[in-house]
C-alpha cells in the first residue's frame, strides 16, 4: 500500500510539472531570456547621431535592389558616393557610372570599386571610411555585414529582413548600442502615400482606440526561380528549407507604427503560426524546368501560405500573412481597425462610425475610389506634401523608395532620430524565426524577445514629421 501511494505521488508530481508547459494544448509560451546590456552601451531608441554636412556613402550589393539605392541616393543633395562593392564587376561599374552622372562633375568623382572577392566589402569599409553603408545582399549576409560596418564606425542601412535568427538580431542590437551607430532596416512601405495617410489618421484619433490590424506580403514570385544571378538563385532555397513567414516586414512595419508598437504605448507579446501545405513551387518546377534541373531535385518543405497572429502586451491582435507562391493578386492588406472605424488597403477603403463625410452615411458601406479624395486631402501626411511630387518623378514603388532614401540622408544631415530604429527592425524581422518555431511545434505560442530591454516604454512614438 505504501509503495502504491508513493508511485501515485510520483505520478502526480510528474504530471504537475509537465502541465506547466502543456496546459490547454501547449498554450503557455516560455518567456524569452533577455541578456544584459553591455557596459557603456547606450539605448538607441531615440538616438541622434552627430550632424553630417556631407554624408559619405558606400554600397554593398548593387544588383536588382541595391542599384536603385545607389542611383537615387547619389541624386540626393549632401551625399558623396565613395565606395561600391559587388561580386560582379559589371554591376559595380554600372553603379559607378550612374553615380558619376548624378554628380554632374561636382560630386561622386572619387569612387573606388571592390569586386575582387566575397570579402572585398571589408576592405572598402577600412579604406574608404564611409559615414553610412547600404547593404542589399542575400539575407544570410545582412547581420554579419551590418555588425562589421558598425564596428568600423559606419551607420548601417540594411535591406529587409534585418537578420534571420533572434541571436543575430540581439548581436545587431548589442553592436549598435556599443558603437553608437545606427542600424536601420530599410522598410520602404512605411513611406507609401496610403500608409503615411493612415498613420496620420491614427495619430489624430480618427478611428478611435486601435484594436486589430492585418498585414501581409502576398506577391506571386515563382518567376524568380528562372534567375541564375539574382534574387531567385538564393531565395528559392529559403522557400525549400524553411517553413514559416519568411518575409513579414512589408505589411507589418506600417501597422506596427500605427499602433506605436515598441514605442511607448504597447509592444509585441507573443505569436502563433500555421502554414499550409507546400505545393506551388514543386509544381512550378515540374512544369517549367527539365526533370534533371536543380529545382526538381529539391523537396520544398515550406508551406505556400503562412498565417501568424500576434498578440500585443495590451491585448491587441495583428494577423500577418505571407505567400510568394500562389496565383493570386498582390496584396499587403494594410488594415487597421479601431473603436470608431477601419482603414484598409488592397483595395483602398475607409469605414467610419457615422459615415465618411460626402461619401457614406454609415459604417456599413466602404468609402472607396473618388469618394476618398476629400478625406485623404484632409489627412495627407506633411512629409508626402513636401516630397510626394518629387518622389513620383524619381520613382521606386510609386515613390516610397525615394522618400525613404531621402529621409535616411536628411536625418543624418540634420541630426534627427531615424524614422525606424534598430529595435523596430529586430521586432518586425523576429516574426520569421518565431513563426518557424511555432509551425514546427504545431502552432505553439512563441514569446517575442524584448530587444529594448524594457526601454520601449520610454521611446517616443514616430513623429508626424514635415
Amino acid at each position: 500500500m505504501k509503495s502504491e501511494d508513493s508511485s501515485r505521488r510520483k505520478f502526480v508530481k510528474i504530471i504537475g510539472a509537465s502541465a506547466t508547459g502543456i496546459v490547454a494544448g501547449c498554450t503557455i509560451a516560455k518567456k524569452s531570456e533577455t541578456p544584459s546590456r553591455r557596459a557603456s552601451a547606450k539605448y538607441m531608441g531615440d538616438f541622434i547621431a552627430p550632424k553630417l554636412d556631407t554624408v559619405r556613402c558606400a554600397f554593398i550589393g548593387v544588383g536588382a535592389r541595391g542599384s536603385g539605392h545607389n542611383s537615387q541616393i547619389a541624386e540626393i543633395e549632401g551625399t558623396e558616393v565613395v565606395g561600391i562593392s559587388d561580386l560582379h564587376e559589371d554591376l559595380a561599374k554600372k553603379a559607378q557610372s550612374k553615380s558619376v552622372a548624378a554628380g554632374k562633375g561636382e560630386r561622386h568623382q572619387n569612387i573606388k570599386l571592390y569586386y575582387e572577392n566575397g570579402d572585398s566589402w571589408k576592405q572598402m569599409l577600412r579604406e574608404r571610411k564611409p559615414d553610412m553603408v547600404v547593404i542589399a545582399t542575400p539575407w544570410k549576409l545582412h547581420a554579419p555585414m551590418a555588425i562589421e560596418a558598425m564596428k568600423a564606425g559606419v551607420h548601417a542601412f540594411v535591406e529587409v529582413p534585418l537578420a534571420l535568427t533572434n541571436k543575430e538580431m540581439w548581436d545587431i542590437v548589442d553592436t549598435s548600442e556599443s558603437t553608437g551607430r545606427h542600424c536601420m532596416m530599410m522598410e520602404n512601405v512605411n513611406y507609401g502615400r496610403e500608409e503615411l495617410i493612415y498613420l496620420n489618421m491614427c495619430r489624430q484619433g480618427v478611428i478611435g482606440e486601435l484594436l486589430h490590424a492585418e498585414a501581409s506580403y502576398i506577391h506571386e514570385l515563382r518567376g524568380q526561380m528562372n534567375s541564375e544571378r539574382s534574387t531567385g538563385s538564393w531565395r528559392t532555397y529559403h522557400y525549400a528549407n524553411r517553413d514559416g513567414n519568411l518575409y513579414p516586414t512589408h505589411g507589418l512595419g506600417p501597422v506596427a507604427q500605427y499602433m506605436n508598437l515598441a514605442r511607448g504605448d504597447d509592444n509585441f507579446g507573443r505569436l502563433v503560426s500555421y502554414s499550409t501545405l507546400g505545393r506551388g513551387r514543386s509544381l512550378y518546377a515540374k512544369e517549367n524546368f527539365p526533370a534533371d534541373h536543380k529545382w526538381n531535385k529539391i523537396d520544398f518543405k515550406g508551406g505556400d501560405l503562412n498565417t501568424s497572429i500576434i498578440k500585443t502586451n495590451l491585448g491587441r491582435t495583428v494577423m500577418v500573412q505571407w505567400d510568394e507562391t500562389s496565383p493570386r493578386p498582390y496584396s499587403r492588406h494594410n488594415l487597421v481597425q479601431g473603436t470608431k472605424g477601419t482603414l484598409a488597403g488592397f483595395p483602398t477603403r475607409v469605414a467610419l462610425e457615422g459615415g465618411v463625410d460626402g461619401a457614406t452615411d454609415n459604417h456599413h458601406k466602404w468609402a472607396e475610389g473618388e469618394q476618398l479624395e476629400a478625406i485623404f486631402a484632409k489627412y495627407e501626411h506633411p512629409l508626402y506634401k513636401r516630397l510626394g511630387e518629387l518622389a513620383k518623378k524619381m520613382g521606386g514603388h510609386g515613390g516610397m523608395d525615394f522618400i525613404m532614401r531621402y529621409r535616411m540622408i536628411e536625418c543624418l544631415r540634420l541630426g534627427q532620430p531615424l524614422d525606424q530604429n534598430v529595435y523596430e527592425g529586430a521586432f518586425w524581422s523576429a516574426v520569421s524565426p518565431l513563426s518557424e518555431k511555432s509551425v514546427a511545434e504545431d502552432g505553439a505560442p512563441q514569446v517575442f524577445p524584448d530587444f529594448t530591454r524594457g526601454e520601449w516604454k520610454h521611446t517616443k512614438p514616430l513623429d508626424i514629421v514635415a
